[in-house]
C-alpha cells in the first residue's frame, strides 16, 4: 500500500469518526446552568432592593 493511499484512508476514517461523535456535555446542561445563575442573580437583586425605600 502506498503512502498516499494510507494517508487518504486515515483521513477518511478520522473524518467519519468526528462527524458522529456526541459532545461531552449536552447543550441543555449549559442552558440549565445559565438559567440557575440568572435566577440566583435575580433573587439577589430582589432581596437587595426589597428592603430599601423608594426615592
Amino acid at each position: 500500500m502506498s503512502l498516499s493511499a494510507l494517508a487518504a484512508s486515515a483521513t477518511l476514517a478520522a473524518s467519519e469518526g468526528a462527524e458522529h461523535s456526541d459532545p461531552a456535555v449536552p447543550a441543555w446542561v449549559f442552558g440549565l446552568i445559565a438559567l440557575g445563575i440568572l435566577l440566583a442573580l435575580l433573587g439577589g437583586l430582589v432581596a437587595f432592593g426589597g428592603g430599601r425605600e423608594h426615592s
